[in-house]
């Protein structure tokens, strides 16, 4: 048999098992136009989502796999320099070359790093299917000699030694090394916090049963804090002009773009309760039959200036010349479409990833003319593919750095933590009045208010909170969302908004999930989305998504996992990538997973991670003396070895 009768036998059989796996939801499929990256990404995102659900893990994932196809799509440009790899080889067909180049680089990267996937299985043959498909033999890993498929080769094994000394600890399976958390689990299922020793710092918390954001069970315990010591990964684009480093019970943890501690109790004590009442507030507006209407279209929602939320909307989609159609929907449904939209799980890409599906649908559209900056020639699908993976992967993998590295040493708590918490001490507001304690909650009529004994009995406004034998009266209730003890079954109940005890207060998230498993400051959807939104906008020249909207469809009553609804169909909008960027960060208060003081700061440092990815990737592309890592023209080094001092 014939090299070219083999082939054809590998498609033939890698076709048949794409077909078989297709079925079964796992391999990607494929249209005639993608680009061999763009192919690839699908297989990435696809394995994130059967994998455990961490962001700061998969933002290096697919880092280093962009950085890895960029890398196979360089060596056949002269000008063009790589990441890792920076041999230079000639093709007679350079983009067939290519395309071999990146499907080994890729596949082999990929079986490495998902090979301990709880869907490693279903993963690796969807993996080796599409190799065959592609006519190339997944057990070759030869790396001697200068053709396509040993370029691959030894680009997939740059990268997986790499990673084996990046500072991610990798082969320990990311472990931490060195943080301890300072406060004792809550048990969320239980009233109240009373265990917290510091409620300025994170609590881990304690489930019989946690489900991860991937939709992973992890059985008993208390997860640990997601990659505190992450600060120390090696970055793409991050300087030393942007780090500083503390220490800590003997680790020094390294933070990119500091942006200084957050409200603490005992420091800032007004600003620390007015952030968390804030999530108390918002909880209260989950409610589709308060009669509470709403425009959500870019008619009245967006183009706010960064760092705030004071846009009203524009008159007219630039693109065409048009007014924005009014869409007006129930508050409570849209606030909560949004909760679950921007929450990524479970079996969602997580934040970074979601980003990335977000590009490949603006690329999709027809209305993107694929002009890098939005000016000059019109690239290619592979080569405007492989640059957008780059740079957005970079900033991506940046963000995970800076973002943990400030959750690592801020060690900051989470509202569940923080508002039951408060609510055992007491009220804040009326030092003559029942239940004052100075680190209390704050007051604030028809939302927080104190438990009486007029109020509890019946007919009163929080009947019956006040107990059998009025064990409550003097405790807080609150106006909010009231649970998952309030939903039987998901598919065909929502638990609406009423008066609860605030020892009782829960995000509006799953009972087995309840918040993530790390510090809350900064939020890393603020960072990763701003960052993301800046690329895309550099990218495409254009602030706007192609046609001057970008829209996700929820189907009435289908959409929500963790309730019934939305009660409407309704479709989130967005005129331009930052309104899409500031809807992420305001899903997370509406969720209840941070306050204010965690967003605004993120969305800063996100803008400033996004312009230096975007500015490093144009030197990558256009010059051929830059060393590992890379520098801009100038006198700023370049990043940091892990493990310096």
């Amino acid at each position: 048999m014939n090299r070219e009768q083999v082939v054809t036998n590998i498609r033939k059989l890698g076709l048949a098992l794409l077909l078989v796996l297709g079925g079964a939801g796992m391999a990607p499929a494929a249209q005639a136009e993608d680009s061999i990256a763009r192919v690839w990404n699908d297989h990435l995102l696809e394995a994130i989502r059967h994998d455990f659900a961490r962001p700061t893990v998969h933002a290096r994932n697919l880092f280093h796999v962009s950085a890895a196809m960029w890398d196979a799509w360089a060596a056949y440009d002269s000008q063009a320099r790589g990441f890792l790899y920076n041999q230079k080889h000639a093709a007679a067909d350079i983009e067939t070359a290519r395309q071999e180049a990146i499907s080994y680089a890729v596949y082999h990267l990929l079986v490495w790093r998902f090979r301990f996937s709880p869907g490693a299985d279903a993963t690796i043959q969807s993996l080796k299917s599409r190799m065959f498909a592609l006519g190339y033999d997944p057990d070759y890993q030869g790396t001697q000699g200068s053709g396509p498929a040993e370029v691959g080769n030894q680009i997939a094994k740059a990268y997986i030694g790499f990673g084996l000394v990046d500072g991610s600890n990798e082969q320990n399976g990311f472990a931490n090394q060195y943080y301890q958390p300072v406060n004792e689990p809550l048990l969320p299922d239980f009233p109240g916090n009373p265990d917290i020793t510091d409620p300025n710092r994170w609590q881990p918390l304690a489930l019989e049963f946690f489900v991860d954001q991937g939709g992973n069970l992890i059985i008993g315990g208390s997860p640990p804090f997601l990659s505190p010591e992450w600060g120390q990964v090696w970055p793409f684009a991050l300087r030393y002009r942007d780090l500083d480093i503390y220490q800590r019970d003997g680790f020094d943890y390294w933070v990119y773009h500091d942006p200084g501690p957050p409200p603490l109790l005992g420091v800032d004590t007004q600003t620390y309760r007015e952030t968390f009442e804030t999530v108390v507030l918002w909880s209260g507006l989950l409610d589709p039959t308060d009669g509470a209407m709403i425009d959500i279209s870019p008619a009245s929602r967006g183009n706010n200036t960064l760092g705030t939320n004071d846009g009203h909307g524009r008159d007219l989609n630039p693109h065409t010349g048009l007014p924005y159609e009014p869409q007006v929907v129930p508050a409570g449904d849209y606030y909560r479409v949004l909760a679950e939209f921007w929450a990524d799980g479970p079996d969602s890409e997580t934040p970074p990833g979601h980003w990335f599906t977000i590009a490949n649908y603006v690329s999709d559209h027809p209305d993107l003319v694929k002009r890098f900056e939005g000016k000059g020639p019109v690239l290619g699908n592979l080569e405007w593919d492989i640059k957008l993976y780059l740079i957005l992967g970079g900033a991506m993998h940046d963000v995970a750095i800076s973002a943990w590295g400030v959750k690592g040493w801020y060690d900051y708590i989470r509202p569940v933590s923080a508002i039951r918490f408060m609510c055992d001490q007491g009220q804040a507001t009326d030092p003559g009045g029942p239940s004052y304690h100075p680190e209390g909650i704050g007051l604030h009529q028809g939302s927080i208010e104190v438990i009486t004994e007029e109020t509890a009995a019946p007919g009163g406004r929080h009947f019956p909170l006040g107990g059998n034998m009025g064990q409550h009266i003097g405790k807080i209730a609150v106006h909010a969302w009231r649970g998952p003890a309030y939903i039987n079954d998901p598919e065909t109940d929502f638990a609406g908004v009423g008066w609860i005890r605030c020892e009782d207060w829960w995000p509006y998230q799953r009972p087995t999930f309840v918040t993530p498993p790390f510090a809350g400051y900064v939020s890393g959807h603020s960072t990763y989305s701003r960052a993301a939104a800046h690329v895309l906008t550099l990218m495409t020249g254009d602030e706007f998504f192609p046609g001057g909207m970008g829209e996700f469809h929820a189907p009435m009553n289908e959409f929500l996992v963790f309730e019934e609804g939305p009660s409407v169909d309704l479709t989130l909008q967005w005129a331009t990538y930052y309104d899409a960027s500031d809807e992420t960060s305001l899903s997370r208060i509406y969720g209840g997973i941070h306050p204010p003081a965690d967003d605004i700061p993120g969305r800063f440092m996100g803008a400033r991670i996004g312009q230096d990815a975007f500015d490093l990737g144009k030197v990558y592309f256009r010059t051929r003396t830059l060393g590992l890592g890379g520098k801009p023209p100038g006198k700023e080094p370049g990043p940091i070895k892990p493990g310096a001092k």
